[in-house]
């Protein structure tokens, strides 16, 4: 039985106790055509250049079933001291929901409470961006088999001062989920999402993953994806980030898990003044890839983005980036900056890039680039002289590599949160 068929029959047994309004069930039986009738990607397609495919098999797969260890989850799903809200999901259900401190006229919900309460703003947001980096196939699955996931929505003028926090876990042998976050930010509203996903086991599992993220003039949003399933899992996670006047997001996605990963994430600029910044720390160790696209669309003037990924690759780990950077007609006075960093730790570790640019206006000014390098032995060598060991000496220095890219963020208690994960990661402490 293919993970389609198995996946189709799991919904029919659950469909008469569903939350889901019924106008939804057509649109999931669409899409379930969709992904049927969507030929596989092969290697001759462009988006899928230097993939894994054999990585991308599905065969297996079985819907996942209620978790078995709820407590321990929900005890597990606490990364800081304070927060505005928080939702916990395990295996495509929601465990529990609180909200200590969230904001009158903020909207926090599971999203098929959202399509009942709030159907015209959800028809209008969800899955509402072409997939066009490769993952239409898989896009079509996840929306096919979509049981549950966050909707949040802050309205015009509404600061959330704490960060809002969102867990996804999978749990069982050959477990498939499907998770989902839309978050929509009115006129000057200013928020922080932290989506996390996480494997409660070391099992092999799959994961098809959404995000929605849409800004209204004015919004600022900060959404951190922090990405920790086992080594033994297929995992998908394909972005939408639209960004209005004068509007800025910026978007970090933390891979330290996973044994195929999949990564896309295309970032529009829609409106004069807005920005758009487009982060990624990948420390790689086993036999780990990590395979991700972007596309940074400029489709309105004076408008800005910056792309920075940096990928730590040490034994048999393999990276792909493929980006570019398009300048529409009429995108007068883009400034756009494209720029993917590899730190080799292995001779045997092999890093793929291919930066573009597109440029269909005048007086912009677009920057891209790659680069591949080791470990400086001078800088090593300063650290064994003064008594630490060669491995520590290492891990320090990758650890001061991700620190460049998370001195961006200017929030310091998130800073300092995601500086404690890369330690934890590359087993220093903290």
């Amino acid at each position: 039985m293919s993970v389609l068929e198995a996946l189709e029959q799991s919904n029919k047994v659950a469909e008469p106790e569903s939350a889901w309004p019924t106008w939804f069930s057509e649109i999931q039986k669409l899409a379930a055509e969709d992904f049927e009738a969507t030929p596989a990607p092969t290697r001759r397609d462009e988006p899928w250049r230097f993939s894994n495919l054999k990585a991308i098999d599905l065969t297996g797969f079985v819907p996942a079933g209620p978790v078995s260890s709820e407590g321990r989850i929900i005890n597990a799903s606490q990364s800081l001291p304070a927060f505005a809200a928080k939702m916990v999901f395990g295996n495509n259900a929601l465990l529990v929901q609180e909200t200590p401190a969230l904001p009158e006229g903020v909207l926090f919900k599971p999203l098929e409470v959202a399509a009942r309460e709030h159907e015209s703003m959800f028809r209008e947001f969800f899955m509402a961006q072409p997939v066009e980096l490769g993952s239409h196939k898989y896009a079509a699955l996840h929306r096919a088999n979509l049981q549950t996931g966050a909707f949040l929505y802050v309205p015009a003028n509404v600061e959330v001062a704490l960060p809002i926090e969102i867990f996804h876990w999978v749990e069982g042998e050959n477990a498939s989920i499907y998770p989902h976050t839309l978050i929509i930010c009115g006129e000057n509203s200013k928020v922080t999402v932290i989506d996390s996903f996480r494997s409660a086991d070391k099992k092999r599992a799959f994961a098809c993953g959404v995000n929605d993220l849409h800004l209204s003039p004015g919004a600022k949003l900060n959404y951190i994806a922090i990405q920790e399933w086992s080594d033994e899992t297929l995992a998908f996670h394909i972005n939408s980030t639209l960004v209005n006047k004068n509007s800025e997001c910026t978007a970090l996605a933390a891979n330290f898990g996973g044994q195929f990963i999949r990564g896309e994430s295309l970032s529009r600029m829609i409106g004069e003044g807005s920005r758009s910044e487009m982060l990624s720390l990948n420390p790689l160790d086993g036999k780990r890839q990590i395979d991700q696209r972007t596309l940074q669309d400029h489709a309105a003037p004076s408008a800005s983005s910056d792309l920075l990924y940096l990928n730590a690759l040490d034994d048999e780990t393999r990276s792909i980036f493929a980006g570019l950077i398009k300048v529409e007609i009429g995108a007068h006075g883009t400034d756009a900056y494209q720029k993917v960093r590899n730190l080799m730790l292995s001779d045997t570790a092999e890093a793929n890039s291919m930066p573009g640019l597109e440029i269909l206006a005048d007086g912009v000014r677009c920057t891209h680039g790659a680069t591949a390098g080791e470990i400086n032995e001078e800088e090593l060598f300063y650290l064994e002289a003064r008594g630490i060991s060669k491995t520590s000496g290492r891990r320090l220095i990758v650890n001061g590599f991700f620190q460049t890219l998370l001195q961006r963020f200017k929030d310091e208690a998130l800073r300092e949160h995601l500086s404690k994960m890369v330690a934890a990661k590359l087993g220093l402490p903290f």
